[in-house]
């Protein structure tokens, strides 16, 4: 399944590497892995975000060489920027997704801090007004948004630490 998608989107990548390189960072994954589609979605999706990261990263990494070497390569090697930055564009959307998903999901947190984080730094609404509708005050808003960026923060880099 993999070389297929691989040979058929990344035909100039070496197959085994990259599905080497993708298993690896899923062993990692695996350790603590918890199936919640609902929480952090489809394992298949994640798997082929993983699998599309890799090979462009040795996409990106054959460019690089090339270009140090001084060497010319044909343009159909070398992968099309506005592509490449569109592809790593989605991978960051989707981590991001996964992350503000599991983030929400956290029955730790409280429902208004889930609330004032919602509304101020996803829907970008006043935090004064926000404040107000809550009946708390201004710096509270501030420190639950502040707390939930670095939760966000941490399960971003936990996500991104495995790929």
């Amino acid at each position: 399944m993999m070389e297929d998608y691989l040979r058929a989107h990344y035909p100039h990548v070496e197959i085994e590497d990259v599905v080497s390189e993708t298993l690896i960072a899923l062993v990692d994954v695996l350790k603590n892995y918890r199936y919640a589609p609902d929480e952090t979605g489809s394992f298949h999706n994640y798997l082929t975000g993983v699998l599309k990261h890799k090979a462009l990263k040795h996409c990106k990494e054959a460019e690089r060489q090339a270009k140090e070497a001084g060497a010319f390569m044909d343009s159909a090697v070398l992968v099309d920027d506005s592509a490449a930055f569109a592809e790593e564009r989605n991978w960051k959307e989707t981590v991001f997704s996964v992350a503000i998903r599991q983030l929400l999901s956290d029955a730790t947190i409280q429902d208004r801090t889930k609330q004032v984080f919602i509304r101020v730094a996803i829907n970008h609404e006043n935090p004064d007004v926000v404040a107000e509708s809550l009946g708390v005050k201004r710096n509270a808003v501030d420190q639950m948004k502040s707390r939930m960026m670095t939760r966000l923060r941490d399960i971003v880099g936990a996500l991104k630490s495995v790929i």
